[in-house]
């Protein structure tokens, strides 16, 4: 957790799900120079006179350093090449600020957890809320979904009144509120357990889910909404992001997320894209 501007704030986690290794961008870098007789890695030293066998190519994914790899990226700034190697990142509880600065940069394969699939839990508290219990029941159920990036609980339940005061709204402009939040199958919980706001709550998230409902509700949420996803970079792009992102100038979420990302990436990726740790 971190305090900034007097908010405390929730930091993401990363962890690597997949690394393709250096030794394809090695052998990219050698198919330029034809230079495959002057490496350091006997595997590609045989590719001078060979097509790799089965047994080859895993020794090239098992690559941990390449003198030529380090000379290209720090000394001629030949950086094409470490567009073969790929990581892939899978990133819990950034915000959706992040998410828009991610999307608007355009430098890495990206999915994210959707808002029009993931959002039913929201819909069926404010559902819920309106057969007992009104707004304190629809704040005290979803601060219990830990889905906000900042950590304040009084802030938070300042959000999520706003939220119900604009899924009020929204149901004062519509005929039936509750054909647009529940799905078909689920509309008979309303009568059977509309006296109970605990109980109808329940019933609803165990009943078919209706599909997309955040098409009609994402307007209720905000850049506090934590997101996760999943994102792959080259190491050329992700040599570009860590040197914007890991920045006093970057946004201090973005910076954090950058920060994580380091610590989960590999040392032998490292050497090759930020100074403070190259060898």
């Amino acid at each position: 957790m971190e305090e900034i501007y007097g908010i405390k704030y929730h930091k993401p986690k990363v962890i690597l799900l997949q690394d393709t290794g250096i030794g394809v961008s090695e052998t990219a870098a050698r198919t330029c120079y034809d230079s495959f007789c002057n490496s350091e890695n006997d595997v590609i030293q045989s590719l001078a006179s060979t097509l790799p066998d089965e047994k080859q190519i895993e020794s090239i994914n098992e690559i941990e350093d390449s003198s030529l790899l380090k000379d290209l990226a720090w000394t001629y700034f030949h950086h094409s090449i470490l567009e073969h190697a790929n990581l892939s990142y899978l990133i819990r509880g950034t915000s959706r600020g992040v998410l828009q600065e991610h999307a608007r940069h355009r430098i890495q394969a990206i999915s994210v957890r959707s808002t029009r699939y993931t959002m039913s839990s929201i819909i069926n508290a404010f559902v819920a809320s309106n057969y007992g219990g009104g707004r304190e029941f629809f704040i005290d159920k979803v601060l219990g979904f830990d889905m906000f990036v900042i950590a304040d609980e009084r802030y938070n339940r300042v959000e999520i009144s706003a939220m119900y005061d604009k899924l009020k709204y929204q149901e004062s402009l519509v005929d039936d509120f509750n054909t647009l939040a529940v799905s078909k199958s689920s509309l008979k919980f309303l009568e059977q357990f509309g006296s109970d706001a605990q109980k109808l709550y329940e019933a609803l998230e165990g009943g078919k889910k209706k599909r997309n409902v955040g098409d009609a509700f994402k307007h209720i949420i905000t850049d506090n909404v934590k997101v996760d996803m999943v994102v792959t970079f080259n190491l050329r792009s992700l040599k570009n992001y860590f040197t914007l992102r890991d920045s006093g100038a970057a946004y201090f979420q973005i910076r954090w997320l950058a920060q994580e990302m380091i610590k989960a990436t590999p040392q032998k990726y490292l050497d090759l894209i930020l100074k403070s740790t190259k060898e």
